[in-house]
C-alpha cells in the first residue's frame, strides 16, 4: 500500500479514536449533564480530592455493608467509595440523569456497584425492591436548595428512615440551607468547611443515635 493511501486510513482512525475518548471522559460527561439538568447538579466542576478525604473521614469501613449515594454524576465520590469498600459490601447509587447511570455502568466494571435510575425520595423503596433493609451510610451532593419545593424535606426524611443507628448522611454542599432540610431528622450535626474546592464546599455529616438498650 503506497504511504499516501495509508496515511490518508489512519487518519480517520485517529480521528475516530479521539473522539471516542472525549465521549467517555468523565468531565465532559459532567459537564453535559450540567447543562441539560443545572438544577440537579450543583456545580459544573467535580468535587476535588481534599473534599473527597474529608468528607469520607469519619466512615468505619469495615463495619459498612451498604453505602449509599446519590446524584453519583460520573463518579467523582464512587471511584473513592469502591476503593475504601469491603469485598462483600455493595455500593448503591441513585441517580435522576440516566446518562450518568450508563456511563457509570459503561465505565466502572465492579460487581458491587449497583446503579439505579431513580429519585432520591423514593430510596426506601430502592433499597426494598433489591433486598436492603438499611443502609450504614449516605452520600449526598445534590443542591438541596434549587431543588423543586418539598423535594429537599423529602430526601431528609427518607434518608434518615432507611440510615441504621449509628449510621450518618454526610452531605457537602454549596449553600448551608441544607440544614434545614435534615436537622429535623438526625440526632447530631457536625458541619465542616473546604476551602480547596471550586466553589468551596459546605460538610455536615448528620448523625443517627445508637438505639437505647
Amino acid at each position: 500500500m503506497p504511504i499516501s493511501t495509508a496515511r490518508t486510513l489512519k487518519g480517520p482512525r485517529r480521528f475516530i479514536r479521539r473522539a471516542a475518548h472525549r465521549a467517555q471522559s468523565p468531565r465532559l460527561q459532567f459537564l453535559r449533564g450540567f447543562l441539560k439538568h443545572p438544577v440537579m447538579v450543583g456545580s459544573i466542576i467535580p468535587s476535588s480530592r481534599i473534599v473527597i478525604e474529608k468528607m469520607l473521614g469519619p466512615v468505619d469501613w469495615e463495619n459498612t455493608k451498604l453505602f449509599v449515594e446519590y446524584g453519583p454524576g460520573v463518579g467523582t465520590f464512587t471511584r473513592p467509595i469502591l476503593d475504601k469498600l469491603a469485598p462483600d459490601a455493595t455500593l448503591l447509587t441513585i441517580d435522576t440523569n440516566p446518562e450518568f447511570t450508563k456511563f457509570l455502568k459503561g465505565s466502572i466494571d465492579d460487581e458491587r456497584l449497583v446503579t439505579v435510575t431513580g429519585s432520591a425520595a423514593d430510596v426506601a423503596k430502592i433499597l426494598a425492591d433489591r433486598g436492603f433493609v438499611q443502609a450504614d451510610y449516605v452520600l449526598s451532593g445534590l443542591p438541596f436548595s434549587t431543588l423543586p419545593p418539598g423535594v429537599g424535606d423529602a430526601i431528609g426524611k427518607a434518608t434518615a428512615q432507611v440510615i441504621r443507628p449509628g449510621g450518618a448522611f454526610l452531605v457537602y454542599q454549596f449553600s448551608p440551607k441544607v440544614k434545614d432540610f435534615i436537622q429535623p431528622w438526625f440526632d447530631r450535626i457536625e458541619r465542616g468547611f473546604e476551602w480547596v474546592n471550586v466553589p468551596p464546599a459546605t460538610l455536615f455529616w448528620a448523625w443517627k443515635n445508637e438505639a437505647a438498650d
